[in-house]
Order: structure tokens, then C-alpha cells, then sequence
């Protein structure tokens, strides 16, 4: 996220990776619940600091 220098994509983040997107989305959940990332922009995150 900090490397794109802009908010991601759950998908941006999938290929970036080759992870599955259901891992994706789990990571994003614990992460958003750890205050961690934040959605500036819907459907996009970004880090919280």
C-alpha cells in the first residue's frame, strides 16, 4: 500500500501478490478491526498512519 503510494484495491493487492482474494479480505478485516488500514475511499484502503 505504501509502495503504490495511493489507496488499493483488495483486487490491486491480489495481483500484486498472486494471493487468493478470500485471504486477501480476511487480512483486510483483522488489519481494519486493528485500526491498522483505513477506507479513505470506498472499496480502496490505505495505511492508517
Amino acid at each position: 500500500m505504501r509502495e503504490a503510494g495511493k489507496p488499493v484495491s483488495a483486487g490491486d493487492v491480489t495481483k500484486a501478490l498472486g494471493a487468493d482474494r478470500k485471504e486477501i479480505d480476511k487480512v483486510f478485516a483483522e488489519l481494519k478491526k486493528e485500526g491498522a488500514i483505513i477506507s479513505p475511499v470506498r472499496c480502496k484502503w490505505a495505511p492508517a498512519n
